[in-house]
Protein backbone atom coordinates (compact mmCIF):
# COMPACT_ATOMS: atom_id res chain seq x y z
CA UNK A 1 0.00 0.00 0.00
CA UNK A 2 1.30 3.44 -0.93
CA UNK A 3 2.03 5.85 1.89
CA UNK A 4 4.68 8.50 2.52
CA UNK A 5 4.19 9.90 6.00
CA UNK A 6 7.62 9.20 7.47
CA UNK A 7 10.78 10.11 5.54
CA UNK A 8 14.26 9.16 6.75
CA UNK A 9 16.99 11.49 5.51
CA UNK A 10 20.50 10.26 6.44
CA UNK A 11 22.98 13.15 6.46
CA UNK A 12 26.77 13.14 6.57
CA UNK A 13 27.05 16.96 6.60
CA UNK A 14 28.51 16.94 3.09
CA UNK A 15 27.53 19.26 0.27
CA UNK A 16 26.02 16.25 -1.46
CA UNK A 17 23.63 15.80 1.48
CA UNK A 18 22.72 19.47 1.40
CA UNK A 19 21.98 19.24 -2.32
CA UNK A 20 19.41 16.51 -1.60
CA UNK A 21 17.62 18.57 1.07
CA UNK A 22 15.33 20.50 -1.35
CA UNK A 23 14.09 17.19 -2.79
CA UNK A 24 13.40 15.81 0.70
CA UNK A 25 11.53 18.97 1.67
CA UNK A 26 9.47 18.86 -1.53
CA UNK A 27 8.41 15.27 -0.85
CA UNK A 28 7.58 16.09 2.78
CA UNK A 29 5.43 19.07 1.81
CA UNK A 30 3.68 17.21 -0.99
CA UNK A 31 2.67 14.23 1.15
CA UNK A 32 2.42 15.91 4.56
CA UNK A 33 5.28 13.78 5.89
CA UNK A 34 7.56 14.12 8.90
CA UNK A 35 11.30 14.15 8.19
CA UNK A 36 13.82 12.39 10.40
CA UNK A 37 17.38 13.65 9.99
CA UNK A 38 19.74 10.85 10.92
CA UNK A 39 23.49 10.89 11.30
CA UNK A 40 25.55 7.79 12.04
CA UNK A 41 29.20 7.55 13.06
CA UNK A 42 31.19 4.32 13.24
CA UNK A 43 32.71 3.59 16.69
CA UNK A 44 36.07 2.84 15.11
CA UNK A 45 38.36 5.50 13.66
CA UNK A 46 41.75 5.14 12.00
CA UNK A 47 44.69 7.18 13.18
CA UNK A 48 46.81 9.26 10.84
CA UNK A 49 49.74 9.13 13.25
CA UNK A 50 51.96 6.30 14.48
CA UNK A 51 51.27 3.06 12.71
CA UNK A 52 49.23 3.94 9.64
CA UNK A 53 45.79 2.43 9.81
CA UNK A 54 45.89 1.74 13.54
CA UNK A 55 42.31 1.64 14.80
CA UNK A 56 41.31 3.94 17.62
CA UNK A 57 38.18 3.34 19.66
CA UNK A 58 36.33 6.48 20.64
CA UNK A 59 33.86 6.74 23.51
CA UNK A 60 30.45 6.13 21.84
CA UNK A 61 28.72 8.66 24.09
CA UNK A 62 31.21 11.35 23.10
CA UNK A 63 30.62 10.54 19.45
CA UNK A 64 26.86 10.61 19.90
CA UNK A 65 27.02 13.92 21.74
CA UNK A 66 29.13 15.40 18.95
CA UNK A 67 26.69 14.17 16.31
CA UNK A 68 23.74 15.63 18.20
CA UNK A 69 25.52 18.99 18.45
CA UNK A 70 26.23 19.00 14.73
CA UNK A 71 22.64 18.03 13.96
CA UNK A 72 21.32 20.77 16.25
CA UNK A 73 23.44 23.33 14.42
CA UNK A 74 22.58 22.00 10.98
CA UNK A 75 20.53 24.67 9.24
CA UNK A 76 18.46 23.50 6.29
CA UNK A 77 16.28 26.41 5.24
CA UNK A 78 14.23 24.12 2.99
CA UNK A 79 12.79 22.45 6.10
CA UNK A 80 11.40 25.62 7.65
CA UNK A 81 7.88 24.91 8.91
CA UNK A 82 8.20 21.14 8.49
CA UNK A 83 8.02 18.63 11.38
CA UNK A 84 11.60 17.40 11.81
CA UNK A 85 13.14 14.85 14.18
CA UNK A 86 16.89 14.44 14.68
CA UNK A 87 18.56 11.13 15.49
CA UNK A 88 22.21 10.36 16.22
CA UNK A 89 23.42 6.76 16.21
CA UNK A 90 26.73 4.94 16.58
CA UNK A 91 27.45 1.91 14.42
CA UNK A 92 27.93 0.81 10.85
CA UNK A 93 26.04 3.52 8.89
CA UNK A 94 24.19 1.37 6.35
CA UNK A 95 23.12 -1.16 8.97
CA UNK A 96 21.90 1.54 11.36
CA UNK A 97 19.99 3.35 8.62
CA UNK A 98 18.25 0.18 7.45
CA UNK A 99 17.54 -0.97 11.01
CA UNK A 100 16.09 2.37 12.05
CA UNK A 101 13.93 2.60 8.92
CA UNK A 102 12.49 -0.84 9.62
CA UNK A 103 11.93 -0.54 13.39
CA UNK A 104 10.49 2.98 13.19
CA UNK A 105 8.22 2.29 10.24
CA UNK A 106 9.79 4.70 7.76
CA UNK A 107 7.94 4.91 4.44
CA UNK A 108 10.83 6.27 2.38
CA UNK A 109 14.59 6.70 2.71
CA UNK A 110 16.04 9.61 0.75
CA UNK A 111 19.79 9.83 0.24
CA UNK A 112 22.22 11.03 -2.42
CA UNK A 113 24.70 8.89 -4.29
CA UNK A 114 28.33 9.90 -4.69
CA UNK A 115 29.47 10.33 -8.26
CA UNK A 116 32.36 12.74 -8.15
CA UNK A 117 35.30 12.22 -10.47
CA UNK A 118 35.86 10.07 -13.57
CA UNK A 119 36.08 6.80 -11.61
CA UNK A 120 33.72 7.38 -8.69
CA UNK A 121 30.99 8.14 -11.21
CA UNK A 122 31.05 4.41 -12.04
CA UNK A 123 30.35 3.39 -8.44
CA UNK A 124 27.60 3.92 -5.94
CA UNK A 125 28.68 5.03 -2.48
CA UNK A 126 29.11 1.92 -0.32
CA UNK A 127 26.57 3.11 2.25
CA UNK A 128 23.97 3.87 -0.42
CA UNK A 129 24.54 0.51 -2.12
CA UNK A 130 24.12 -1.41 1.12
CA UNK A 131 20.99 0.53 2.11
CA UNK A 132 19.51 -0.26 -1.31
CA UNK A 133 20.29 -3.93 -0.73
CA UNK A 134 19.09 -4.18 2.89
CA UNK A 135 16.20 -1.76 3.31
CA UNK A 136 12.60 -2.94 3.28
CA UNK A 137 11.05 0.38 2.28
CA UNK A 138 11.47 2.37 -0.94
CA UNK A 139 14.75 4.27 -1.34
CA UNK A 140 15.12 7.56 -3.23
CA UNK A 141 18.58 8.24 -4.63
CA UNK A 142 19.74 11.47 -6.25
CA UNK A 143 21.04 11.68 -9.80
CA UNK A 144 24.45 9.98 -9.92
CA UNK A 145 26.47 12.67 -11.66
CA UNK A 146 30.07 13.88 -11.61
CA UNK A 147 28.90 17.48 -11.23
CA UNK A 148 26.62 18.65 -8.44
CA UNK A 149 23.06 18.19 -9.74
CA UNK A 150 20.70 21.10 -10.17
CA UNK A 151 17.17 21.34 -8.82
CA UNK A 152 15.40 20.85 -12.13
CA UNK A 153 13.65 17.65 -11.03
CA UNK A 154 12.43 18.71 -7.58
CA UNK A 155 8.72 18.81 -8.46
CA UNK A 156 8.81 15.35 -10.11
CA UNK A 157 6.11 16.21 -12.64
CA UNK A 158 7.08 13.49 -15.13
CA UNK A 159 7.48 9.95 -13.76
CA UNK A 160 8.93 7.03 -15.70
CA UNK A 161 8.28 3.58 -14.22
CA UNK A 162 10.57 0.82 -15.51
CA UNK A 163 9.03 -2.65 -15.30
CA UNK A 164 10.11 -6.13 -16.40
CA UNK A 165 6.71 -7.37 -17.52
CA UNK A 166 6.42 -10.19 -14.94
CA UNK A 167 3.60 -10.40 -12.36
CA UNK A 168 6.03 -8.96 -9.80
CA UNK A 169 5.72 -5.68 -11.71
CA UNK A 170 2.15 -5.16 -10.49
CA UNK A 171 2.95 -3.73 -7.01
CA UNK A 172 5.56 -1.48 -8.61
CA UNK A 173 3.08 -0.14 -11.17
CA UNK A 174 0.54 0.45 -8.40
CA UNK A 175 3.11 2.36 -6.32
CA UNK A 176 4.13 4.53 -9.27
CA UNK A 177 0.50 5.14 -10.27
CA UNK A 178 -0.50 6.18 -6.75
CA UNK A 179 2.56 8.41 -6.39
CA UNK A 180 1.77 10.11 -9.69
CA UNK A 181 -1.89 10.53 -8.83
CA UNK A 182 -1.24 12.08 -5.42
CA UNK A 183 1.52 14.36 -6.68
CA UNK A 184 -0.24 15.45 -9.87
CA UNK A 185 2.47 13.95 -12.06
CA UNK A 186 2.22 12.28 -15.45
CA UNK A 187 3.18 8.60 -15.56
CA UNK A 188 4.75 6.62 -18.35
CA UNK A 189 5.80 2.95 -18.31
CA UNK A 190 8.84 1.50 -20.02
CA UNK A 191 9.99 -2.08 -20.48
CA UNK A 192 13.16 -3.26 -22.17
CA UNK A 193 13.57 -6.33 -24.41
CA UNK A 194 16.90 -7.70 -25.66
CA UNK A 195 18.22 -6.11 -28.83
CA UNK A 196 19.52 -8.28 -31.63
CA UNK A 197 23.00 -6.86 -31.12
CA UNK A 198 23.09 -8.46 -27.69
CA UNK A 199 22.64 -12.02 -29.03
CA UNK A 200 25.07 -14.35 -30.87
CA UNK A 201 25.40 -13.53 -34.53
CA UNK A 202 22.66 -15.15 -36.52
CA UNK A 203 20.67 -16.26 -33.48
CA UNK A 204 18.07 -13.55 -33.88
CA UNK A 205 16.91 -11.41 -36.72
CA UNK A 206 14.93 -8.21 -36.83
CA UNK A 207 11.67 -10.08 -37.21
CA UNK A 208 12.19 -11.91 -33.95
CA UNK A 209 13.00 -8.64 -32.16
CA UNK A 210 9.69 -7.26 -33.42
CA UNK A 211 7.99 -10.38 -32.06
CA UNK A 212 9.63 -9.91 -28.66
CA UNK A 213 8.51 -6.28 -28.61
CA UNK A 214 4.92 -7.16 -29.48
CA UNK A 215 4.76 -9.92 -26.87
CA UNK A 216 6.23 -7.64 -24.22
CA UNK A 217 3.67 -4.95 -25.00
CA UNK A 218 0.79 -7.44 -24.80
CA UNK A 219 2.13 -8.82 -21.51
CA UNK A 220 2.43 -5.39 -19.88
CA UNK A 221 -0.96 -4.20 -21.14
CA UNK A 222 -2.52 -7.31 -19.59
CA UNK A 223 -0.81 -6.54 -16.28
CA UNK A 224 -2.08 -2.95 -16.49
CA UNK A 225 -5.65 -4.14 -16.97
CA UNK A 226 -5.35 -6.55 -14.04
CA UNK A 227 -3.81 -3.87 -11.83
CA UNK A 228 -6.34 -1.23 -12.84
CA UNK A 229 -3.65 1.21 -13.93
CA UNK A 230 -3.53 3.16 -17.15
CA UNK A 231 -0.40 4.83 -18.50
CA UNK A 232 1.37 5.18 -21.87
CA UNK A 233 3.81 2.34 -22.50
CA UNK A 234 7.18 2.40 -24.27
CA UNK A 235 8.74 -0.92 -25.29
CA UNK A 236 12.40 -0.46 -26.23
CA UNK A 237 15.30 -2.77 -26.99
CA UNK A 238 18.92 -2.73 -25.95
CA UNK A 239 20.84 -2.69 -22.69
CA UNK A 240 18.58 -2.11 -19.71
CA UNK A 241 20.32 0.83 -18.04
CA UNK A 242 21.16 2.57 -21.31
CA UNK A 243 17.66 2.17 -22.75
CA UNK A 244 16.02 3.51 -19.59
CA UNK A 245 18.42 6.47 -19.53
CA UNK A 246 17.51 7.31 -23.12
CA UNK A 247 13.77 7.05 -22.42
CA UNK A 248 14.13 9.24 -19.32
CA UNK A 249 15.91 11.86 -21.41
CA UNK A 250 13.48 11.58 -24.31
CA UNK A 251 10.44 12.11 -22.10
CA UNK A 252 12.09 14.66 -19.77
CA UNK A 253 11.51 12.43 -16.74
CA UNK A 254 11.97 14.00 -13.32
CA UNK A 255 11.84 10.68 -11.48
CA UNK A 256 12.46 7.06 -12.46
CA UNK A 257 10.74 4.34 -10.43
CA UNK A 258 12.25 0.84 -10.46
CA UNK A 259 11.99 -2.43 -8.53
CA UNK A 260 14.71 -4.03 -6.43
CA UNK A 261 15.71 -7.66 -5.99
CA UNK A 262 16.83 -10.49 -8.23
CA UNK A 263 14.79 -12.14 -10.92
CA UNK A 264 15.92 -15.10 -12.95
CA UNK A 265 13.32 -15.10 -15.71
CA UNK A 266 14.66 -14.51 -19.23
CA UNK A 267 13.04 -11.08 -19.53
CA UNK A 268 13.03 -10.26 -15.82
CA UNK A 269 16.21 -8.26 -16.12
CA UNK A 270 15.33 -4.86 -14.68
CA UNK A 271 15.79 -5.79 -11.05
CA UNK A 272 19.21 -7.28 -11.72
CA UNK A 273 20.28 -3.97 -13.27
CA UNK A 274 19.08 -1.59 -10.56
CA UNK A 275 22.57 -0.25 -9.74
CA UNK A 276 23.28 0.38 -13.43
CA UNK A 277 19.97 2.19 -13.84
CA UNK A 278 20.71 4.41 -10.83
CA UNK A 279 24.24 5.17 -12.04
CA UNK A 280 23.10 6.17 -15.52
CA UNK A 281 19.78 7.86 -14.77
CA UNK A 282 19.71 11.60 -15.63
CA UNK A 283 17.28 12.19 -12.76
CA UNK A 284 16.59 10.80 -9.26
CA UNK A 285 15.45 7.19 -8.89
CA UNK A 286 13.06 5.61 -6.39
CA UNK A 287 13.78 1.91 -5.85
CA UNK A 288 10.66 0.19 -4.54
Amino acid sequence: MFTIKQILFPVDFSQRSRSAAPFVAAFAKRFGAQVTLMSVAPPLWYAAMGDVGTPIYVDPEELRADLRTRLDHLVLKDFTGLPVEKVAEIGEPAEEISRYAHTQGMDLIMMPTHGYGPFRSLLLGSVTAKVLHDSQCPVWTGAHMEQMPGNDHIQARNVLCAIDGTPKSTPLMNWAAEFSKRSGASLRLVTVVPGVEGWPEGALDREFEVTLTREARERVLKLEREAGTEAPLCVVSGSVAGAIREEAQRHAADLVVIGRGLLHETLGRLRTHSYGIIRQSPCPVVSV
